[in-house]
């Protein structure tokens, strides 16, 4: 079976590790342009451009000008398809989270008995 184009949806885009790192630098600084996005991800412009494109084209990032420069933003709403998805497999690791809760409460409360009850 063919693998789908990177641009056809926000699951295949977020795919590549570089465009989630850009997506963390824009949800953490906020608007950057590219040039502050190459600084820290210190890999070349065109590479950035290119991530920068396909998050584009799924919507996930927005671009505007301001002169010369071009700023761009997170579109977060955008990534809501695989917030529900994944919230879908939550039950998996809250049962966890849940059970472990329970018995560190269990030793606690074992822990807080006088020695003579236990």
């Amino acid at each position: 079976m063919a693998r789908a184009a990177t641009t056809s949806d926000v699951f295949n885009a977020i795919a590549e590790p570089r465009r989630r790192q850009i997506l963390d630098l824009l949800a953490r600084r906020g608007e950057q342009g590219v040039g502050e996005l190459v600084g820290a991800m210190r890999i070349g412009q065109p590479a950035v451009s290119k991530h920068l494109g396909v998050l584009r084209r799924v919507r996930i990032v927005s671009v505007s000008r301001r002169g010369r420069r071009r700023v761009y933003r997170l579109n977060a709403k955008e990534l809501k398809p695989v917030h529900d998805w994944v919230k879908g497999y939550e039950q998996f690791w809250s049962h966890q989270i849940n059970r472990i809760k329970a018995r560190a409460e269990q030793k606690a409360r074992e822990q807080d008995q006088p020695t003579s009850e236990k």
